[in-house]
């Protein structure tokens, strides 16, 4: 008797999203990457990335994540399909005087992200332009659209969990194991 197949997981939207817009990297597909960069262009590409959209309501979250990818990956040869979510990303961008937290201009891109009500695009572009002339990674495309669906989610936990990424450090599984000599008696992890 055999053991029936492992089923493989389906693909969010998000990341089908993300596996065509690597393929338009790969391809070399020049001119629908630049009609991406063109948000009021009712163009081919444009109406391709919205229909991944799970919904009617979530369409331009599609076509928007589509934008910033394309204005990351303008002129670039390998695509990427990023990693983290924007707050990891911004953590990532800076000189070498200091990144994430310790950057100042990264401090005060992140304060406009996670303050906006609304869906902050110009600060998310901003945000993705600085990734890209830092030459860092940008956050993961399948997640952004996920979040970018919540944003209006009861109790901001997009927000949160983007300020989080950005403020907490990342820790090893070597330094989760020592407990500073100072740290109080409760605190250890």
């Amino acid at each position: 008797m055999t053991a029936p197949a492992p089923t493989v997981p389906e693909p969010s939207p998000g990341q089908r999203l993300t596996v065509w817009l690597c393929g338009l990297v790969r391809a070399r597909q020049y001119g629908q990457l630049a009609d991406l960069r063109r948000p009021a262009a009712l163009t081919h590409a444009r109406l391709t990335a919205a229909s991944f959209a799970p919904s009617e309501e979530t369409r331009p979250v599609f076509e928007q994540a589509a934008f910033l990818f394309a204005r990351y990956h303008a002129g670039q040869l390998d695509p990427s399909p990023g990693f983290g979510d924007v707050g990891a990303a911004l953590r990532r961008i800076g000189t070498g005087a200091g990144r994430g937290p310790a950057n100042p201009g990264a401090v005060r891109l992140l304060d406009r992200v996670v303050a906006s009500r609304r869906i902050p695009w110009r600060h998310l572009q901003h945000a993705v332009e600085r990734a890209r002339s830092c030459d860092t990674i940008p956050p993961s495309w399948a997640g952004l659209t996920e979040d970018l669906a919540s944003w209006s989610d009861r109790g901001r936990p997009v927000q949160y969990q983007w300020a989080r990424s950005f403020h907490t450090p990342t820790f090893t599984p070597e330094s989760r194991g020592t407990v500073p000599a100072h740290a109080p008696i409760g605190d250890a992890p």
